[in-house]
């Protein structure tokens, strides 16, 4: 049984590479496959196996998707008051470094993971039924919301991308549409960008393989603290991402844009972590990793967690340096690459997916989500204003 499992967790990792690196196939779309052929092509498979596989693919994503996001989402400097520290750095020549420090960050989380999840396991159940009185999640909501907005330079403008987005998310999620939040997320955050990168002509400068000074001991323990202190927010709160806690941790803890970058690679593996433990501790999913573990094996014994947490380890440690070694790879030769054409490679494989999952109505809000996207963008303020379109449904669902 050893073997299989540590085949299942090698499959794993291989599988979080491909939905990593590969913008539009994301671990949302696998798990939904896996639940829907577990029944038929996969009913012969012990489902500790699937619930494995899951749980590497799903903590190697967390390491490999700042590659594409950094490299593919390189706006114009006309947009460079809402761009990413990491695009930043990747116009300065500085990629590699900006994809260590979120990997940095994200083998941090790991460890924490492993050293809090049985506590938080009695911890998680008592918070969870103070939020579940009325109107307490909603009015916690509403404040997040209300905070991110005043935190903008222009505050008018992050409201009306707040508003806007919301209603736009809110017109999507009455569709009856299948997997809605694929053509409406990834217009907004990718095919917006990517439009917009294709318009300018970005390009990308010689990059530098380079590692971060020995002097980011003080930017590694805030970003611990505040990703520590933030991500366990996701576990409770629907509608809040890994973007939003991130934001909130730098609240927390202050720190300066590298230091934002490794906050926000500890925030992203914490919030998918953290999915495991609350699944565990209160059955409840948020995110799409977790939700087809719960689909594949219903309540699970504090056995099943610590294969899940077993398996978190070992697929983080090896998707960490398989990180640096892709992030190297790609940094050596992205400047060689036509950008544009690679832009629209990307887009045209978004556009396929979306089709094959979403059919026609998914393309349909595809164009509208990416229009509202770029516009937003234009108003330069920070992309995470953009989640209205999950935080204001959620709100008014809470709310009647």
């Amino acid at each position: 049984m050893l073997i299989q499992i540590l085949l299942a967790i090698f499959i794993g990792i291989i599988a979080g590479t491909i939905t990593g690196l590969i913008p539009g196939i994301h671990i949302n779309l696998i798990g939904v496959f896996l639940i829907s052929l577990s029944a038929s092509l996969f009913i012969s498979i012990n489902p500790i196996y699937l619930i494995v596989f899951i749980a590497a693919m799903a903590i190697t994503h967390t390491f490999l998707d700042f590659i594409p996001s950094i490299f593919l989402g390189c706006p114009d400097t006309d947009t460079e008051l809402s761009i990413l520290p990491g695009h930043e750095l990747l116009k300065k020549g500085q990629g590699y470094m900006a994809i260590l420090l979120t990997a940095y960050g994200s083998l941090a989380a790991i460890f924490t993971i492993i050293l809090i999840s049985f506590p938080a396991t009695l911890i998680i159940e008592k918070i969870y039924n103070l939020l579940t009185k009325p109107y307490v999640m909603p009015s916690i909501l509403i404040f997040i919301s209300l905070l991110l907005i005043v935190l903008e330079r222009k505050k008018s403008h992050a409201l009306f991308v707040f508003l806007l987005t919301g209603a736009l998310g809110l017109s999507v999620l009455n569709l009856e549409v299948e997997q809605p939040l694929l053509p409406l997320l990834t217009g907004l955050f990718g095919a917006s960008m990517l439009t917009l990168g294709i318009k300018n002509k970005t390009q990308i400068p010689k990059q530098k393989i380079e590692a971060p000074s020995k002097n980011i001991t003080k930017p590694v323990a805030g970003a611990f603290l505040g990703s520590l202190i933030a991500s366990p927010l996701c576990s409770f709160l629907p509608g809040l991402g890994s973007g939003q806690a991130a934001i909130i941790g730098n609240l927390v803890a202050k720190t300066n844009k590298k230091g934002f970058l490794i906050l926000l690679g500890a925030t992203n593996t914490l919030v998918m972590g953290f999915s495991f433990i609350s699944l565990y501790a209160i059955s409840k999913t948020r995110t799409g990793a977790a939700v087809a573990i719960q689909q594949l094996i219903g309540q699970f014994s504090w056995k099943i967690l610590v294969l899940i947490i077993a398996t978190v380890f070992i697929s983080g440690i090896i998707s960490f340096f398989l990180t640096k070694s892709l992030a190297k790879f790609f940094s050596k030769n992205i400047n060689k690459i036509n950008y544009t054409k690679l832009s629209l490679i990307t887009l045209s494989i978004l556009i396929i997916v979306i089709f094959l999952v979403s059919n026609f109505a998914g393309l349909i809000i595809l164009i509208a989500s990416t229009l509202t996207g770029i516009y937003c963008i234009s108003l330069n303020v920070k992309r995470t204003n953009m989640m209205g379109c999950l935080l204001l449904p959620t709100i008014i669902l809470y709310l009647f």
